[in-house]
Order: structure tokens, then sequence, then C-alpha cells
């Protein structure tokens, strides 16, 4: 009986010896070989060589299991670990982030996911372990750990390898298919500002010293005006806004990418692509940017350097923004706080490990800018080794900042509202669900518009109607 031929990407049997000696017979290297059967069925010689026959063996090996690995690009098996998979999955997803088909954000936001959850619980498995319960089991606890957008995005990821290995044939059912989908149930419903509290929320900003030094009250009414994304916002260039037209150019957006820093980079879809009218307030905020004197390649809302700023860090001005200064008391607790930090030497990141608190809530509190009540205060000052009732004076202050504050109502607030305003403002005026779509760079709407009707095109009323909901002559 004819010997059976070795499996594609392994080796047969090992052979060693001598290949060369001095002059005493002494050796002086060894050889070491053994015959792969390459990824086109080919059977090959594969030598290594090494001053000991354990070092000539250990090289052959080396270099074996490399072959194998190259040959391995072209198929799986079941005897795969599913960390094999993801690599391959992941480059294949790298391509089409190289051809501009997927977002490099969602590219890094997969790899955190890899790095953080999917790896350590299923990587060292063999794919053909990889079963409907154990997935819905380790999909269950990253549910519980890390909340359902997590479990969410890793779900898809996974549902994705396991496809890419039916189609290499390493599996024939793809186990994430009979999991239950994950539903990520938003926290708050959604919610527009009132022209009132756009008003309120523009005076702020202009009143808010941090807020003007990060530039942020422009910023803030040309998302009002626009209904544009951040990243969209930061990577506007001069020579995309026409302020005889009163028009801006939404082409592309800002996004950090690992190793690569930040990227200006194309909107993810062509419905993200897009001229937008600009109401009056917008316009001649603009024009007062460009008296100060730009360049046209420069962006509208650029960094100290005058290059792109970062949208993270943005977000972060942003979000501390929109917790605006409260009254005089509430800041006068602030400073009475921070000075018995100080004085505890602690820092703030150390208050914020033994309270398990995030670290900006400690800053937000120092410098007076979230509601505060006696059990907040209490606990904050426990770890300062004082107690509120030996300390009438400290009493006294917060009897005094617990008061309610005209700022505090904007502290249900968040960046994206502006977006969500700008949308409600144009559906008062009567606009379509197609035109708002369009004005947001949103690309579905419903089949039969994406499909049917023309898209992206100019929508001046658009400018009249946020013009007539938010304009305030006070602040122009």
């Amino acid at each position: 009986m004819s010997r059976p031929p070795l499996p594609i990407g392994t080796w047969g049997e090992i052979s060693t010896w001598v290949a060369q000696t001095d002059d005493k017979g002494k050796p002086l290297k060894h050889k070491s070989q053994a015959r792969f059967r390459d990824h086109d069925g080919r059977v090959r010689l594969v030598s290594a060589y090494g001053k000991t026959k354990t070092a000539a063996e250990r090289a052959l090996l080396t270099k074996l299991q490399d072959r194998a690995k190259t040959n391995q690009s072209g198929e799986l098996t079941a005897m795969h670990k599913i960390n094999h998979l993801l690599d391959l999955w992941e480059r294949r997803f790298e391509g089409l982030v190289a051809d501009g088909t997927r977002s490099p954000t969602s590219l890094d936001t997969y790899r955190r996911a890899l790095k953080n959850h999917i790896r350590p619980a299923l990587g060292e498995l063999r794919i053909g372990e990889a079963t409907t319960p154990r997935i819905d089991t380790v999909l269950s606890k990253i549910k519980t750990n890390s909340g359902a957008p997590t479990a969410k995005t890793c779900r898809a990821i996974l549902s994705g390898a396991m496809s890419l290995a039916v189609r290499y044939g390493a599996i024939s059912v793809n186990p994430v298919r009979e999991v239950d989908a994950i539903e990520a149930k938003p926290k708050n419903p959604p919610r527009a500002l009132t022209a009132g509290e756009v008003t309120l929320l523009r005076k702020s900003l202009a009143a808010d010293g941090r807020a003007v030094q990060a530039d942020l009250p422009d910023l803030v009414t040309f998302m009002l005006g626009t209904g544009v994304r951040i990243g969209e916002a930061l990577a506007v260039l001069w020579h995309q806004v026409d302020l005889e037209a009163g028009t801006a150019k939404i082409t592309h957006t800002i996004a950090r990418i690992p190793g690569e820093g930040l990227l200006r980079k194309v909107t993810k879809s062509r419905a993200g692509q897009r001229v937008l009218s600009l109401p009056r307030w917008a316009v001649s905020m603009l024009r007062t940017r460009q008296a100060a004197g730009i360049r046209l390649d420069d962006p509208v809302f650029a960094d100290t350097l005058g290059g792109y700023r970062d949208p993270s860090n943005t977000r972060r001005a942003i979000r501390t923004a929109l917790s605006p200064v409260g009254s005089t008391a509430r800041r006068d607790l602030g400073l009475t706080l921070r000075a018995l930090r100080r004085k505890a030497c602690l820092t703030r990141k150390e208050v914020a490990e033994a309270l398990a608190w995030p670290q900006t809530r400690i800053e937000l509190i120092e410098t007076g800018r979230i509601k505060v009540d006696r059990q907040l205060v209490a606990d904050l000052v426990k770890t300062y080794n004082i107690t509120l009732d030996d300390s009438p004076s400290l009493q006294a202050e917060i009897d005094a900042a617990i008061q309610p504050a005209e700022s505090d109502k904007l502290a249900w607030i968040r960046s994206h509202a502006l977006r969500k305003t700008t949308a409600t403002a144009l559906d008062e005026a009567g606009h379509t669900a197609r035109q708002i779509a369009d004005q947001l760079g949103q690309s579905k709407v419903s089949i039969t518009q994406d499909v049917y009707m023309g898209r992206r095109a100019a929508n001046p009323a658009a400018a009249e109607a946020l013009e007539q909901a938010f304009d305030d002559p006070d602040l122009i």
C-alpha cells in the first residue's frame, strides 16, 4: 500500500546529519532536512543548518512553521486557533480601509474590541470549539461588564470572522448566526434644545473664558447652523467656504488613527459629501473670523498652531463647556474644596481612584461646573480626613452652593444634541425627512428615497429656517 500524502502545510520526518567537519573530524556544521507539502500540493525539501544537531533541527522547525503560516493565508481548518482567524479577518478589514470602503475609525474601534474583549475570551480556542453556546456566554459577559454597545460591536466582529471561516472551509455553519441580537437601548431619549436654551447656551459660552480660549463659541455656532458632526466641522478648509453665496462644502472629516496621527479623510458615505447653505448669523461669524487673516488651505477651526484640531480633545472641551460655571457660591465652594485637596497633598487622580469616580468629576466640582449636594461633598472631603459635622463654615458654603443656578438648565446637553437641535428645527419648519438627512449627511432615510430621489442638493431654505429659529441680534 502506498504511503498517504502529507496534508497541505505539514512536513514529514526530520533528518539530521553532519554536513562539515574540521581536520580532526570534529563536526562543525549539521544539516537538518524534511519534506514539506506546499499550498500548491507539491512536496519540496526544506533544509536548515546549525553548529549542533539541536541547533540545526530548531532552525529547520522554525523555517517549517513560518512556511506553514505563509500557506495558511489561503486555507483554514477547524484546528486553527481563533487568534489566527482574527488576524486574517483584521488584515482583510485593513484592506477595505485602504480601499476607502471602510472607515479608519471603525478599524480603531474593532481593534480595541479585539484586544480588550474578544482575544482574551476566545483567542486560544480552536475555531471548531467556537460553538453557539460558548460565544453566547462570552457576549453575555461582555454585555454585563462593558455594556450593550461594546457587546454589539464584539458580536459584529465575531460574525464577520466566523463567516470568513465558513468561506475558507474551516467550519460549515456560522455559530454567531443563532446568537440573539444585542439591543443597545439609549440611556435617555433624544432631546433637542429649545430656542431659549440655544440663546442661553451661546451666551454662556461667550461669557466662559475657558470656552472662548478653546474657540468653542464659534464652533458651536457653526455646528448649530449646519448640523455637521464635530469631525466634519474641524475638517472644513477656508477655500470650501463661500461667504458671498453663503455656503460651506462638507467633504472630509478629521479622525485620529493609532500609529498615524490626525488624518483628514473623505467622509464615510457619499451622502456625507454635501454643500450646505448657511444662516446669516453663521455667515456673520465666519466673516469676523476671516477678517482676522486666513490662508485658504487652513482649517476654519484650527488649533493654536494653525493645524487640525483633535476631535477627541474638542469633544472633551465641549463637554466641559456644556457644564457651565454655576453660581458664585458654587464656584467659591469649588475653590474651597480644591484648597482642602491640596492641603491633604492629594492629586485629582488619587482622589478619583479612591472614590471610584471619573477624574473629570473632581475638576468639574472644583470649577463649580456641576450641581453638588451634601452627600457628594461629604464623600469627597472624607478622603481629605474631614467630616462635615466638624466644619460649620464648610456646611454654610454647601447650603449656599446647592441652590439652583441658571446654568443648571444646560447640564443635560451633550455635543450630539447640537445636531439633534438642527434636525428638529428643520423638521418643525416643515422640511421633509429626505431634506433633513441631506443636511445632516445621513445616507439612509428609506429605500425609496435613497434609490429613486436625487440626493445632496443644496437647500437654501434650510439656512432660512435655522436663521429664524436661532437668530439673536445681541450675539452677532
